[in-house]
């Protein structure tokens, strides 16, 4: 399997074999483009998000929505939500204000905001899937490394 977010802010799963669509999950983020969708290691659910400021966790064998990760503002950039290495937080980044956030996966609460350093807001996140680090990238052609 595997998931695409759509500019008309649908999801998309399709069968990694014959390439069809077998679930999709159309106004995900409203008629906002989703820029994100990735699943869990498990495959159970994807968490996305949008330039609707919203990063979503939905669950792949129903399409219903489980939880949002409310408090990061991204409107105008593409922007990503991913979890940490054991999947027990989400983390994205705030446009408004030049922030990464982070929020506890299970109950959605939010348990920091980093200044992310870039001059401007980060234009890309991603986590490391085994070790506690992950990379911001910014349009001042900067990477910040975080452990």
């Amino acid at each position: 399997m595997y998931v695409t977010a759509s500019k008309d802010g649908s999801l998309r799963i399709w069968d990694g074999v014959s390439a069809e669509c077998v679930r999709p999950i159309i106004g995900a983020h409203g008629s906002v483009e989703a820029t994100s969708a990735i699943f869990t290691k498990d495959e159970r659910y994807i968490l996305s998000s949008g330039k609707d400021s919203c990063i979503k966790l939905w669950e792949v064998g129903t399409g219903r929505l489980v939880k949002q990760y409310p408090g990061a503002v991204n409107t105008q950039f593409r922007c990503q939500a991913v979890f940490n290495e054991t999947e027990e937080f989400v983390l994205s980044t705030d446009e408004q204000n030049n922030e990464v956030v982070v929020w506890d996966a299970l109950t959605s609460e939010r348990v920091a905001r980093l200044p992310s350093g870039h001059t401007g807001a980060p234009r890309w996140l991603e986590h490391s899937p085994v070790e506690p680090v992950f990379v911001t990238c910014g349009n001042d052609r900067s990477v910040r490394f975080w452990k």
